[in-house]
Formats: C-alpha cells, structure tokens, sequence
C-alpha cells in the first residue's frame, strides 16, 4: 500500500527532521526524537498555515495524583468559557507507555474540544519503564473516577461522558471502559479508539505487511513492550490483549484504523472480538494514510475524514444522552 500523497508529505517532513530509528535507542533518546506531529508542523510551515496552537480553545493543567505525570491538560472552547453542562471526553495520549506526551498529542484533543463545544481532558500518565505495565491503566481508570467527580466543577456534565485515545492511548479508552463496567462507574456513552494496541498475536496480517511502515514499524512493538512489561506474561493480560478480555456491554464503540499501520489488524480484530460479544462498534480502516495521522485534519484528508467520522459518531453519543439530571 502507498501513502497518499498528503499523507507522504508529512513522513517526508518528519524524515527531513532527522530523528534516530526509535528501536535502536534507549528511552530517554527515544523522546528526544522528533515525532510524526513535528512533521505535520513542518508541512503547515511549508504551507504557510499556522503552527501556533487554535486560540479559540484554552487548556489548564490539573493534577489528580501526587506523581508529577499524574496530571491532565483540560480543553475547552473559550465561547463556552462559562457555559455548564457540557459534554466530556476523557482522551488518553499515544507513544506506546513509553514515549510522548500531551504536548506531542494536542491536535486530536483540541479539534475534538472546537467540534463538539465540549470539554477534553487529556491524560497525563506515568511512563515506563520508570513505572511499568499497570501503571498507566491505573492512571487512566483513576483519571477517569477523577474527571466524573470534577467535571461538573469545569462546567460539564458527568452524566456526558466519553472516552477516546490513540495507539497506547486507543487501548487506555477500551480499558477504562471495562473498569468502568466491572466497578460500576458511570459508563461512557461512546469508545473512539484510534489504532489501539489490542492483540498479543505476532502474526497478524498487518504485523507483516506493515512491518517496515512508518512511523510505526514492526520492530518498535516489541521495544515497547521489553520497557513497559514486567514479564513476557503481561502481553496476555487482557487489559492488554484487549481481544481475550471480557468485552460483554461496552458503550457503543467507533474503531479507526489507518492501512499503513502494523497495528491495523489490533483494531480489526478488536472490532470483531467486540461485535462477538454483542456491542455496537463501526470500524473504518482508513486507506493511504499510516499511523498517528489522526492528529493532522488540516493537511491530510484521510485524517479528516477520521475525524469527521470520530465527531459525528460523538455527537450522535451525546445528543442521545439524557438532559442534565
């Protein structure tokens, strides 16, 4: 499969940035390196777009833990500044547990915040391998207890809840959603899970086809995995493995994957794993564009497109919720 070519031109970018392949590095290297949204920087620059972060949407960052990660930026349209009630989404960065940060992954959550006059709240988590595998889970379950308590606090409605992420990110969303479920928590009305981690298996079709993709290639999964995984055992946990986990009564869900990804097949299989145990789950698998395009909606029409499907299928989510108790 061949990348569009909008879609190339930011791996062009990205590539003319000089970064070291993130397989050979240690982590501390590894998140020196420049990432796929400082290519899509570099395409705006070269288009004379803006580069400087949409205005229209403020942020604040608020801890709810003691580690200093343990934080998360709050997205909210400055039109709503004192608005009530709004929808919520709690969002969940990408960079496989190990890498990136909520600075790497601004566009997707500010775009989401503009579109829907919602609030997005972007979590912060513990890194491996400083912290490994559940760490990051347990952040993420705890963000989300922590959002349905202070939402309302920020102005939204805690009855109006989402989740969404990419990649690692994509994989916290479901999970939290199963935490959710298993301790009774108020229940996101909607999962947008963009190209998650999802399947342990090591010979599904897009591990091979994909395997020298980028910016994700095949050999990046396992160097994420060495750092964020006490044992080889982990990759069989279910919050991992999301496909062997119980997946009965999820919200309805939207699965977005990218062609030109080793982790195409995660989300196939996730979404087939998914309607088995009979929730409503749409999955697109968006052709000519690679992992982490969802972010760039301004320079690559693919990523558009996603995000379009990935709004209106919140939207829908929201506007079936009940009115404000």
């Amino acid at each position: 499969a061949k990348a569009a070519p909008d879609m190339q031109a930011v791996l062009d970018a990205l590539a003319g940035l000089g970064g070291k392949p993130i397989e050979t590095l240690t982590p501390a290297e590894a998140r020196r390196q420049p990432s796929a949204a400082d290519g899509a920087k570099a395409v705006m620059a070269q288009k004379g777009m803006p580069t400087t972060p949409d205005a229209s949407v403020t942020t604040q960052d608020i801890p709810y833990g003691s580690d200093a990660k343990q934080f998360a930026r709050v997205y909210k349209p400055a039109s709503a500044a004192n608005a009530k009630g709004l929808p919520v989404v709690v969002y969940y960065h990408g960079g496989g547990w190990v890498i990136a940060d909520v600075a790497t992954y601004d566009a997707a959550p500010r775009a989401m915040a503009k579109a829907l006059n919602a609030i997005v709240v972007s979590v912060e988590y513990r890194h491996a391998p400083e912290f490994k595998f559940p760490a990051q889970h347990d952040d993420a379950a705890a963000a989300y207890r922590w959002t349905l308590a202070n939402a309302a606090a920020w102005g939204g409605n805690p009855a109006k809840i989402a989740v969404a992420g990419e990649s690692a990110g994509g994989n916290l969303a479901v999970a939290t959603a199963i935490y959710a479920r298993d301790n009774r928590l108020t229940a996101p009305l909607h999962i947008v899970s963009v190209y998650p981690i999802a399947n342990s298996s090591k010979t599904l079709p897009s591990r091979r086809d994909s395997a020298n993709a980028k910016p994700l290639n095949g050999a990046m999964l396992p160097w994420f995995g060495y750092y964020y995984q006490t044992s080889k055992a982990d990759a069989q946990d279910p919050r991992l493995n999301l496909v062997g986990a119980n997946l009965r009564g999820l919200p309805p869900t939207t699965i977005i994957n990218a062609q030109i990804d080793p982790l195409r097949s995660d989300g196939e299989t996730l979404a087939a794993a998914m309607r088995a145990a009979g929730d409503n789950v749409e999955q697109r698998t968006f052709p000519g564009v690679t992992h982490e395009f969802f972010g760039m909606g301004t320079i690559v029409r693919g990523a558009k497109d996603a995000n379009d499907l990935a709004v209106a299928r919140l939207k829908a989510a929201f506007a079936m919720a009940p009115a404000k108790r």
